[in-house]
């Protein structure tokens, strides 16, 4: 049951203006020359550290993020809350919520002022983890890249997680309001998602609903209302379930398998990767291994045999991993270097003639075994590596007709 809040201004700072704004003693109070010639020497003023511009961008940034000092006017010195003009919100119980509207107010001080080009804003709103929403805009961003970062169209995105109080969702908002910001929220709870909704429309916040669209029509098609509980709500008994354990346990298996380590175990493993040095089985297990899989790596070194554990276990489950010579090359290069290896070491592990034996030594054992997939990692992300192992995966799992991941619940 949400209570009837009203929200008024008196917490908020009365903004200096540049006009008013007291200026130091040694800058208002100038001496006459024949002050200054009888007086004793001046000592000398202790250096004032100045803040680079990133700097403030990121201590705004953390707080915004912690939910503090919200009411200060950051990119749009125009606009401030005012509660001579308020209207109402009805909540589900019948009550209402009763919202600020904003008006033209005071520009802030220069240093507000030059926020106006750093960039717009992207509030993210959720009463979870808020990994929904990120990863959703950071999925939307991904269109956007070619004017991103320094460039015509600069984003700041700004997460607010574990939101389930009305009182502080408007807080946000109103900052949202203030700033000019895109707000997009994952609000399990129908009656704080709708009173999300009609306050950015009240203040002309800009708005999107993530959960809402997709859990009515999961509602629909399955014909039973939704919980409205958020996933890590202390009333669920799911989340700590079977599933979550499974995961715990495949990042365990996966750290105690890493390199090579225990081939005694790798029938225990989903799913078992084999590759030279720096192909980048390490990091991709371990991504798995967050997924619920458990992944075990084989390196490939030329020249030494390999484990006989590996040529026993099931053949479909092992993915062979390979790389484009020229940036294995570099790849191997920047590691000597990190690592220290003197200049023999360094020239048996990153040249160019002993990187391409170690891969057509590679290439032989591939051959060898032509049930396991290569698969080529260069210039590929983790997850588009990982993305093409589970899915051949559940292709030899499920014997599926068409390429899909598949997961019951």
């Amino acid at each position: 049951m949400i209570s009837s809040t009203a929200l008024t201004l008196s917490n908020l700072r009365p903004i200096p203006s540049p006009t008013t704004a007291s200026l130091p003693e040694s800058k208002s109070k100038p001496s006459s020359p024949s002050t200054s010639e009888s007086s004793s020497p001046p000592k000398p003023q202790a250096r004032r550290f100045k803040p680079s511009p990133q700097l403030n961008r990121w201590s705004r940034a953390r707080t915004i993020r912690s939910g503090r000092k919200l009411d200060r006017l950051i990119q749009n010195p125009s606009v401030e809350m005012t509660s001579s003009n308020s209207s109402p919100v009805g909540n589900n119980d019948g009550s209402e919520l009763h919202l600020l509207s904003p008006s033209k107010g005071s520009r802030s001080n220069e240093d507000d002022l030059k926020d106006l080009t750093a960039g717009k804003s992207i509030y993210m709103v959720s009463d979870g983890t808020g990994w929904t929403a990120e990863h959703s805009v950071n999925a939307a961003l991904g269109q956007f890249d070619y004017c991103l970062v320094d460039r015509v169209c600069p984003v700041n995105t700004h997460l607010f997680s574990g939101i389930d109080d009305v009182e502080r969702l408007m807080e946000i908002i109103k900052q949202a309001a203030k700033e000019g910001a895109l707000v997009v929220y994952t609000l399990a709870d129908p009656s704080i998602a709708e009173t999300a909704r009609q306050a950015c429309e009240l203040w002309g916040v800009t708005s999107t609903d993530i959960l809402g669209p997709i859990t009515e029509a999961i509602a629909s098609h399955l014909g039973v209302s939704p919980s409205g509980l958020s996933r890590w709500a202390p009333g669920r008994k799911n989340s700590l379930d079977e599933e979550y354990f499974r995961r715990i346990e495949a990042i365990e298996f996966t750290i105690k398998q890493d390199d090579g380590a225990l081939p005694g175990n790798l029938h225990k493993a989903d799913v078992v990767l084999a590759g030279v040095s720096r192909t980048g089985k390490t990091p991709l297990s371990i991504y798995l291994s967050q997924k619920g899989y458990k992944v075990a790596n084989v390196p490939i070194v030329k020249n030494i045999g390999l484990p006989r554990s590996l040529f026993e276990v099931d053949p479909e489950k092992v993915f062979a991993l390979t790389i484009n010579p020229v940036v294995l090359q570099t790849i191997r290069r920047a590691r000597a270097k990190t690592l220290g290896f003197d200049d023999e070491m360094r020239s048996n592990y990153s040249e160019m003639d002993y990187v391409k034996e170690e891969l057509e030594f590679a290439s032989k054992i591939f051959q060898q075994n032509p049930i396991w997939p290569v698969i080529e990692v260069t210039g590929k992300a983790i997850e588009e590596t990982a993305a093409v192992v589970l899915r051949l995966y559940h292709d030899r799992k499920n014997r599926c007709s068409m390429p899909r991941i598949s997961k019951r619940y």
